[in-house]
């Protein structure tokens, strides 16, 4: 089961702004983030939840997506996320940023797995401006902006592909917009045959 929901946790950059994402339902995701491992147990991060219109409109603009397919804009028009999550550090309880970063990424993948179980998607955004963000939310001065997930019902097709001999893992779409992912085959991935 949690192959299944590996390989259909993608990065999604289009969304049914249809289906909202309910505050109970962004909760359910924090609880899960909560009960994950945290370096030293410290648990510095907290959680921004974005699920009223006005709200996520206001972070939508201070995130840049797919930097690999500029100038193509990413999510289309109608098409953005209905939710966001916003992960912060509590500088507070430990203020190095640097030492607890896997611990963000420990939590965004598991939020990101528990949409998927949902029947919903994400995808994790490190391509803001952390100050204008914390600004725009009114965050506490010890409340750092670390990543940011976008959430809402998938509305785009993703392909996983083979890298090709030339080695190349950009991601691209095509002339449909259907988005392919280039992936290492695993026999490149490990190490000792």
């Amino acid at each position: 089961m949690i192959r299944d929901l590996v390989e259909k946790s993608r990065s999604y950059r289009g969304y049914d702004e249809s289906r909202q994402v309910t505050r109970e339902e962004l909760v359910e995701l924090v609880e899960c983030a909560r009960l994950t491992p945290s370096s030293v147990n410290m648990q510095p991060l907290k959680y921004f939840l974005a699920w009223q219109p006005e709200v996520v409109k206001t972070i939508q603009p201070l995130t840049k997506w797919a930097r690999a397919l500029q100038p193509m804009e990413l999510p289309h028009p109608g098409h953005c996320p209905t939710a966001f999550i916003v992960i912060c550090q509590d500088t507070a309880l430990q203020p190095s940023l640097a030492r607890f970063q896997k611990d963000v990424g420990i939590v965004a993948q598991t939020m990101l797995l528990a949409a998927v179980e949902k029947g919903l998607g994400g995808c994790m955004i490190g391509n803001y401006d952390a100050g204008q963000v914390k600004q725009a939310l009114g965050l506490a001065e010890h409340l750092a902006p670390v990543l940011i997930l976008a959430l809402g019902k998938p509305d785009e097709t993703i392909v996983i592909t083979e890298v090709g001999e030339d080695g190349n893992v950009n991601y691209y779409r095509d002339e449909n917009d259907v988005h392919y992912v280039p992936k290492r085959s695993l026999e490149d991935l490990i190490i000792n045959g």
